[in-house]
Order: C-alpha cells, then sequence, then structure tokens
C-alpha cells in the first residue's frame, strides 16, 4: 500500500501575482501623497542690504524698543521711541500704543553688550501685548 505523491487530492496553491500588483500600486500612492505635502514651519524675512548709502531716519510709525545697558551689570533701561518705560509697563504701555494701529510691527535693539535673555525677554513681552511681528535691528552706522 504505497502512496504516491502525485496520486492524491492537488494541493491548492496561492497566486501571489495580484497581490504584489496591488502592493506595488498602494507604494506609489503614498510616494505621491508624501511628495505632494508642503510641510511649513514659521518663516523667515532674511534681512536685505541697503542699496542706498545714505540712511533714512526711521518713520514716525516705526516703533523701536530700545535696550541700553546702564552702569554695571544691572537690568539694561527701556527705550520706545526715545521714551523711557520701566520694565514693568512694557506691555501695558505697548498696549496702548498697538490698540488703534493697524500693522502691528515692532524692532527691538539692543546694545552690544546686553545679555540676549533680555532682548528674548522684550520680544515675549511684545508678542503679549499684541505685536504680531518682532524684527531685530543692528545697531547704528
Amino acid at each position: 500500500m504505497g502512496m504516491t505523491a502525485g496520486s492524491g487530492p492537488s494541493n491548492p496553491q496561492l497566486n501571489v501575482t495580484p497581490l504584489i500588483d496591488v502592493l506595488l500600486v498602494l507604494i506609489i500612492i503614498f510616494m505621491v501623497i508624501v511628495t505632494q505635502q508642503k510641510r511649513t514651519g514659521l518663516e523667515a524675512e532674511i534681512p536685505q542690504p541697503a542699496t542706498d548709502k545714505t540712511t533714512q531716519p526711521p518713520a514716525e510709525r516705526t516703533i523701536v524698543i530700545q535696550l541700553e545697558q546702564g552702569n554695571g551689570n544691572s537690568v539694561p533701561s527701556l527705550k520706545i521711541n526715545q521714551e523711557e518705560v520701566n520694565w514693568s509697563d512694557l506691555q501695558d504701555r505697548l498696549q496702548r500704543v498697538f490698540a488703534l494701529r493697524a500693522e502691528r510691527v515692532a524692532f527691538v535693539r539692543g546694545d552690544d553688550n546686553i545679555d540676549f535673555q533680555y532682548v528674548a525677554d522684550t520680544i515675549d513681552i511684545a508678542r503679549a501685548a499684541g505685536v504680531e511681528k518682532v524684527g531685530l535691528l543692528g545697531k547704528k552706522q
């Protein structure tokens, strides 16, 4: 009673060709979707060099927050367009300045020897006061 290998019922075989075709189509679809997605982050505007050598005074509508180093290692003094302001009053003063303005842009200028933490604090206070764009100004030339 010997059994031969070919005499029994046929074993089912799985046809994998359609599965491979479906897999390749899915890979192509995912590749197209990934390349179409645009990753966005914060937009940075790089300052451009001035084309004219003559410097013009800033317009009156421009708000410049100046940080000036006092004597010793104390907290720097603040000025908004040449007007002295205390650190505790900065946010309220900026809210009053920008209350009726449509353009909510301010610039921060600091002395070279000021710790950047004070500049970052000033930017944070300005953003909390409703300023939408804060720019950094270099030293006067």
